[in-house]
């Protein structure tokens, strides 16, 4: 694991790096670095990119290396009867995936766009959202390694592995401690159960593609009733045309590269032409429908009558991508239908992330927009792309979420930059707005420029009386500067657990 700069153009690099293998390892480096009074910082696999990965939050800290813990524990008790996977830090969206379709098809689970090599604990423990719903849903039975060295088992697992209720009943007997170790410093997580999902007999995406943005108030409005009456199964994710056209435009240069004969400049001036014509509208949503056929087809039907006075609706299925392409694809020689056959290639693979199949699409299109189209998704921190998420919690309220989109889009543009944003349904009362911004690393006046702006989007944000929903290790300083009496409490409670600060002071809370 490499531990220098990461995409956000902010870094500390931490004084070395220890390895572990198991439980036992973590331990005994927590005591270690406690006789020591050595700080250390655990990552999962390092790819929380536009976050901080690998960087602690303060200097001088020893860096925790989990990748290697990388075991699926019960891999030989999963099935569609037991379906829970109790896993290390180390295991991926990929890894678990490729287990799945090989030893149990029937089941799949909550993925996220943010690529095959992601850590499925560390993307849940700092509260990621997966195209089914919030991933903090998906994990119960912690394991954890205390600041003093103390392993502790939540819930049932305090019981031992070998309880029928360890791995079934997530709640335990007593107060629920495994919300102490989300978001916070209060321990190193060395495995938990993870919920897994039987795949349902009939599975459609929907995309609503919203005709008016001036209407996009009351199409939230709508999607949120949708959400409330079970109509719409998993997250419904609304982006806007930046965010659409940087998702697919890979896909579409590599169509037209491929297919067409075009040179990789040819493509991608094609590519941008192309999505003008199969995706112009400002705001898109994309979310799934599963059930037997009978359900998805009521509700299909339900769901196209509500939406018909704000947007166009399209049913995705797998066998629909592949019909519409084969059409498409033979009438490429006409202009409409390349840009139709160039956009469904592009689309095939992020159709996948709603049945549970993670790609490393996203990743690649960054690559690919800052010249890196030959580097590995995993090296995406030594590329030039910079990239700094900063993402409001909002209540789902389609007034209330379109203003803010609205003033945090011009604040980005006052700095000359574009928002790339995607509005994200995951519960019946809340959303969260995934928001970025893009810019050249290798640039210290981006990296600079790009930094105010996320300053002057935070600010906004505080002065609504909104907060992030995740923050950024160089964002956690001025995240706790500003309630200082809440963080306080908070460090007191880490102090039962970790009485020394050993574990990434100032992550989530006072350093």
């Amino acid at each position: 694991m490499k531990a220098e700069g990461n995409v956000t153009g902010w870094h500390q690099r931490p004084a070395r790096i220890l390895a572990c293998q198991t439980t036992q390892d973590v331990a005994e480096a927590v005591l270690r670095a406690r006789n020591d009074l050595r700080a250390l910082y655990p990552v999962s696999t390092s790819f929380n990119w536009g976050y901080g990965s690998t960087s602690p939050v303060v200097t001088d800290c020893d860096l925790l290396d989990l990748s290697q813990m990388n075991r699926i524990l019960n891999a030989g008790e999963i099935s569609l009867d037991n379906p829970v996977a109790v896993v290390e830090p180390g295991v991926t969206q990929g890894q678990l995936c490729d287990f799945l379709q090989e030893h149990c098809p029937s089941l799949t689970f909550n993925v996220t766009g943010a690529g095959r090599d992601t850590s499925i604990i560390g993307n849940a423990l700092d509260r990621g959202v997966g195209y089914l719903g919030p991933r903090k849903d998906d994990l119960f039975g912690l394991e954890v390694v205390t600041g003093t060295g103390t392993v502790l088992r939540t819930g049932f697992r305090r019981l031992g592995d070998d309880s029928p209720l360890a791995h079934s009943h997530p709640y335990g007997l007593g107060p629920i401690l495994d919300g102490l170790f989300f978001q916070s410093n209060f321990g190193i997580v060395t495995s938990a159960c993870f919920r897994l999902r039987p795949r349902r007999p009939s599975e459609a995406a929907v995309s609503l593609m919203l005709r008016d943005s001036e209407r996009l108030a009351p199409f939230i409005d709508e999607l949120a009733r949708l959400k409330r009456d079970g109509l719409l199964t998993s997250v419904t994710h609304l982006g806007n045309r930046a965010r659409t056209h940087s998702t697919l435009k890979l896909g579409v240069a590599e169509y037209l590269q491929t297919r067409c004969g075009l040179t990789a400049a040819e493509a991608a001036r094609e590519a941008q032409r192309a999505l003008q014509m199969t995706a112009p509208n400002e705001w898109t949503s994309l979310a799934s429908v599963s059930g037997n056929k009978g359900q998805v087809r009521a509700a299909l039907s339900e769901i196209r009558k509500r939406i018909r006075p704000f947007a166009r609706m399209a049913v995705v299925t797998t066998r629909l991508i592949d019909l519409a392409f084969s059409l498409s694809d033979r009438l490429r020689f006409i202009t409409f239908a390349r840009a139709g056959a160039a956009t469904l290639a592009a689309m095939r693979p992020l159709h996948g992330l709603a049945l549970g199949i993670p790609t490393d699409v996203p990743i690649e299109n960054l690559l690919w927009q800052f010249g890196h189209d030959t580097m590995n998704p995993a090296e995406l921190d030594e590329s030039r792309c910079g990239l700094l998420f900063v993402c409001p919690a909002i209540p789902l309220d389609g007034a209330v979420a379109a203003e803010v989109v609205q003033k945090m889009t011009e604040i980005a543009a006052e700095h000359s930059h574009v928002l790339y944003a995607t509005l994200n349904i995951e519960t019946e009362t809340s959303a969260v707005i995934v928001s970025n911004l893009l810019f050249d690393r290798s640039d210290p006046a981006k990296v600079e420029q790009a930094h105010r702006c996320s300053r002057a989007l935070y600010e906004y944000i505080q002065s609504q009386k909104l907060e992030v929903y995740r923050a950024r290790a160089d964002m956690m300083g001025d995240i706790v500067a500003r309630d200082q009496r809440y963080w306080d409490q908070v460090r007191r409670l880490k102090d039962t657990l970790d009485p020394d600060n050993i574990i990434a002071p100032g992550r989530y809370n006072v350093p």
